[in-house]
């Protein structure tokens, strides 16, 4: 019952939360100085003209009635229609959150690998200097925003030794028919090996500089967790038993360490969503962070507010999964 009450309690926060931005948002972006439907219109278009589109997207009306007929449309699974597309935004939005997805994923997974990598052997060869260089190779990992690691990757391995590809998602000469826009994900169901490396090689160099930030993030909370963990008894006794150093270290030390880690990670994650915004711009990769971008430039006010009010609920969804991972997996708060 503990556990069901505290998801219930996650969910209604989850609800407030979403609400909240919700409102936030609808007022900062109305607030902004600038008239997106001067934007739609060519240049000599008349009062009648500016009247008619105001009165067609509800901008002739006050802005808590703009925010209610909004929030009644949303609730409904209608998010209004671009002004700069005229598609309906539910429809764009959707249409790009696979990629979005994907390269999170993708992004997230690289980091763990690389991240739990370092910690392992920085826990490994501690006090040497093999813990200097795994402390170093983080610190400077991290001091590097995720956006000029994409340009030093561009210049390694877009320029000096072109193995990558510097833009776009997929390569318009394979012609593929997809079912879903989950695009690498379908391809490894189907077994298109051709497919997969034509995706890697679009996605490598965005994901790993989405990732290496912080997979330093990773390596240093891990790698100390590990060590505080490391002086424990029942380590102390499992050494005592024989066994391995690198036994103790993966079987006896990391179950109980890695929390700590999983809860950064799950933070950590939304962040790495945020983070796309930029690294797809940078690439051209046909995401919705990319989409953001040409939302904001064109002043595409119900096309930003559909991302934003998703990108929150993702990040919700993910704090959400993160806690009750974090319940399920460590025994004693299951009945705090």
């Amino acid at each position: 019952m503990t556990v069901f009450r505290n998801i219930l309690i996650r969910l209604l926060t989850t609800a407030v939360t979403l609400f909240g931005v919700a409102v936030i948002v609808f007022v900062v972006i109305r607030v902004v100085p600038g008239n997106p439907i001067a934007m739609m219109l060519p240049p000599g278009a008349t009062e009648a003209d500016i009247a008619r589109l105001q009165a067609q997207y509800g901008f002739d009306k006050s802005i808590f009635q703009q925010f209610v007929i909004w929030l009644s449309g949303v609730m409904q699974g209608d998010f209004g229609t671009s002004i700069s597309t005229r598609q309906p935004v539910a429809g764009l939005v959707l249409s790009r959150l696979p990629a979005t997805l994907e390269l999170s994923v993708v992004a997230l997974t690289i980091a763990v690998v690389i991240g739990g990598t370092m910690a392992l052997l920085g826990t490994r060869f501690r006090d040497t200097k093999g813990e200097g260089v795994v402390d170093i190779t983080a610190g400077m990992a991290l001091s590097i925003p995720d956006f000029l690691w994409g340009l030093v990757l561009i210049l390694l391995f877009g320029v000096l030794w072109p193995v990558f590809h510097i833009s776009g998602r997929i390569s318009p000469a394979l012609n593929i028919d997809f079912s879903t826009n989950f695009y690498l994900f379908e391809a490894i169901a189907r077994l298109r090996f051709d497919v997969i490396a034509d995706l890697v090689g679009h996605m490598f160099m965005p994901a790993l500089a989405l990732a290496i930030p912080l997979a330093a993030i990773i390596a240093q909370l891990l790698k100390q967790s590990l060590k505080e963990t490391m002086h424990l008894d029942y380590v102390t006794l499992a050494r005592t038993k024989g066994y391995a150093e690198n036994h103790v270290i993966t079987r006896e030390a990391l179950p109980n360490a890695i929390l700590p880690t999983l809860t950064l990670v799950g933070v950590q994650f939304t962040f790495l969503i945020g983070g796309t915004v930029i690294i797809e711009r940078l690439f051209s990769y046909e995401g919705l962070g990319n989409m953001a971008i040409d939302a904001v430039i064109n002043r595409d006010l119900p096309l930003i507010q559909g991302i934003v009010i998703l990108f929150a609920l993702l990040f919700t969804i993910v704090n959400l999964v993160v806690d009750m991972l974090y319940v399920l997996l460590n025994p004693k708060l299951r009945h705090a």
